[in-house]
């Protein structure tokens, strides 16, 4: 099915006014494809108390952005992809491999990271207040594309190794003595979250990408009962979350990943108020 006929889908089956324009289709598309990659890495983030790792992995894509303008890449967010894979390898290997805290590893790396980026932009005329704040509105029809192609993969990824992935977030002397590679394990997830941040922080933001990770799936373990739950909780949140946000930065005329975020935090809040009914 041709790019054309999609959006003649969505004029015949959702005649609204905002989703009038291709741009505000092409978001709509990029919110469908979105949202659940980040609803099924949220799970799993949440799960492994990941959520200041994830953050610390914006901060490693927005140096990758500076070192790829600073050589003269034209499309610095591949550089980004890059640096951020190694970011993430580097934390995940240094902090299995030292007795130092996880939490200290991280923050070194996340502190140096963002120091860098910083002096790398200011020291020459780098354009970086896209990559800062994001904008969903901008993306192209083949961007949509790039992220239809990651949707997939994460997905069949997820179907594959999930149980291995759960079973080392909750017991790892579990999985070991089960034969998984745990250090396999947990380097081939960070770099799959290295990449999924890193491609989606120039249409949401690093400001903000991290609550997009982390919020549905912790709104949705406030009343979820089991891990079914759980998950696919997280993912519907995360959808409703996305699709409520961008029709109302189409109307309120506001940053499009910053809307999401508000909306989330609030379903956030409201489960929140509901977690002693399902205790």
């Amino acid at each position: 099915m041709s790019l054309s006929q999609i959006y003649s889908l969505l004029n015949t089956i959702l005649p609204f006014e905002w989703l009038g324009y291709d741009f505000m289709k092409n978001a709509f598309l990029a919110v469908l494809l979105i949202t659940p990659i980040f609803g099924i890495l949220g799970t799993i983030i949440v799960n492994n108390r990941m959520a200041f790792f994830s953050d610390a992995l914006g901060h490693g894509a927005f140096t990758g952005i500076a070192i790829g303008s600073v050589i003269g890449i034209i499309q610095p967010i591949w550089s980004a992809v890059v640096f951020s894979v190694a970011f993430s390898v580097l934390i995940t290997l240094i902090k299995n491999k030292t007795k130092t805290s996880t939490d200290t590893v991280i923050g070194v790396f996340s502190s140096a990271a963002i120091a860098l980026g910083v002096v790398l932009v200011t020291s020459g005329s780098i354009s970086y207040n896209s990559y800062l704040v994001g904008d969903l509105l901008s993306i192209s029809p083949l961007e949509v594309g790039i992220l239809l192609i990651l949707a997939v993969v994460i997905v069949i990824l997820w179907i594959l190794f999930y149980n291995k992935v759960l079973l080392v977030s909750v017991n790892i002397s579990l999985a070991r003595s089960r034969g998984i590679n745990t250090m396999a394990v947990e380097l081939a997830f960070t770099a799959i979250i290295a990449v999924t941040v890193t491609l989606v922080i120039q249409w949401i933001g690093l400001l903000i990408i991290n609550s997009l990770l982390v919020l549905p799936a912790a709104a949705a373990r406030n009343v979820s009962a089991n891990a079914r739950q759980y998950n696919v909780l997280t993912i519907l949140i995360s959808i409703v979350s996305g699709l409520i946000g961008l029709i109302l930065s189409y109307y309120m005329d506001t940053a499009t990943g910053a809307t999401i975020v508000i909306v989330s935090a609030i379903i956030y809040f409201i489960t929140l108020g509901l977690r002693k009914r399902f205790a």
